[in-house]
């Protein structure tokens, strides 16, 4: 338990940003599994557009910190060969 009162307001502040970052990245996730989806159904031009989505969001979400850039260009480089050798 906390015992200052800048540790008590830091706790508040870690758990209210876990929160919002955690509904970032969940939202994250579901567009991966879209384009991942689209690509399995063999539809180029819809995974395309699905995957110029989920590249603008990774893009938002390394900006804001919430995931690292190496996170980002890792799914950016593997759903971009998936889509390339459909």
């Amino acid at each position: 338990m906390t015992n200052t009162k800048s540790s008590k307001k830091r706790n508040r502040q870690s758990k209210k940003k876990y929160k919002y970052n955690l509904s970032y990245k969940s939202m994250l996730k579901t567009f991966i599994k879209k384009t991942l989806l689209a690509i399995s159904s063999n539809n180029k031009e819809n995974a395309k557009k699905i995957y110029i989505k989920t590249q603008k969001i990774l893009d938002r979400q390394v900006s804001k910190k919430i995931i690292h850039k190496n996170k980002s260009s890792r799914y950016k480089s593997i759903l971009s060969i998936k889509i390339n050798n459909m």
